[in-house]
């Protein structure tokens, strides 16, 4: 039995699904295909801590110096930035129609 591996997509699906307040671990690893609950939490805390160049790193390998990856262009690492903003505003959309749902109670 081999490490499971998952893209930066699925970390940041399970982070926003797992913020929405919608899904369960157990959901979660159901809709996602994550082999243990350990591995979400994980991820929760690397968003918590604001550690989010570890959404990028590969297994085994630890970002310390520069804190993330060695992007080959410049390009990609704008690229990568914007998708990471944009999972970070539809996280805070998703957070604001909560919040008014909450106050119309």
């Amino acid at each position: 039995m081999g490490k499971n591996r998952y893209s930066a997509e699925t970390k940041w699906a399970v982070v926003k699904d797992k913020l929405s307040g919608q899904y369960t671990n157990r959901q979660l690893m159901e809709k996602y295909g994550v082999k243990n609950e350990s591995q979400i939490k994980t991820w929760m805390k690397w968003y918590r801590e604001n550690q989010l160049h570890r959404f990028d790193q590969p297994i085994g390998k630890q970002y310390s110096y520069g804190h993330g990856p060695e992007y080959a262009s410049k390009e990609e690492e704008t690229n990568r930035q914007l998708e990471h903003l944009k999972v970070e505003n539809d996280i805070l959309k998703k957070y604001l129609e909560i919040e008014k749902e909450l106050k119309k109670k």
